[in-house]
């Protein structure tokens, strides 16, 4: 084991710098740059046995970085797509879209100027159909607390789409006379 940290340490000295730079150029943020070198080294840490030896390790960890890098932005694409397709449900308005694409439009840029939390509690509710004792559950908090939060954030949604002044649009396109949203 002590053979397998003094070699993890001499390569991770070694390309750190480089890894570092390589993600830095091909990601949107330091953050997601960060996350590519993190997760760049986890594995190389978990594949040590496999590491050549000499000057053939720099290639071989540009080439997990290279790996991890692919997977991220498969998984960047992956959440666009779901980021877009809960826009369009939570726009979802009854009749033809075509009709409503403009109203569409303003509910999705209205969901998108929430606080991720936000936009992840009306998500799980809206998109993945749990309740609150479900989401208290898997994020570790108390049913009272999933209750003010998704309370706020439906608050937050609210006067989002006032300022966009979607529901007044709504209402003169959409809902009978007499009925409100």
């Amino acid at each position: 084991m002590s053979d397998d940290i003094h070699r993890f340490e001499a390569v991770y000295t070694a390309t750190y710098d480089r890894i570092t730079a390589y993600a830095a150029r091909r990601c949107d943020s330091p953050q997601d740059a960060a996350d590519v070198v993190a997760e760049t080294f986890v594995i190389v840490w978990r594949k040590i046995d496999e590491l050549p030896p000499g000057a053939e390790a720099r290639l071989w960890v540009y080439g997990v970085a290279r790996n991890v890098l692919a997977d991220h932005r498969r998984g960047a694409l992956r959440r666009q797509a779901r980021h877009r397709d809960l826009d369009a449900e939570m726009a979802d308005l009854h009749g033809d879209p075509a009709d409503h694409s403009v109203e569409r439009s303003a509910i999705a840029q209205a969901f998108r100027t929430l606080p991720d939390d936000d936009r992840e509690l009306l998500a799980l509710v809206a998109w993945e159909g749990l309740d609150r004792e479900e989401i208290a559950t898997m994020l570790g908090l108390s049913r009272n607390a999933v209750r003010i939060r998704l309370h706020r954030a439906r608050r937050r949604f609210s006067r989002a789409l006032d300022e966009a002044e979607v529901r007044r649009a709504l209402t003169d396109t959409v809902v009978p006379v007499g009925r409100s949203l």
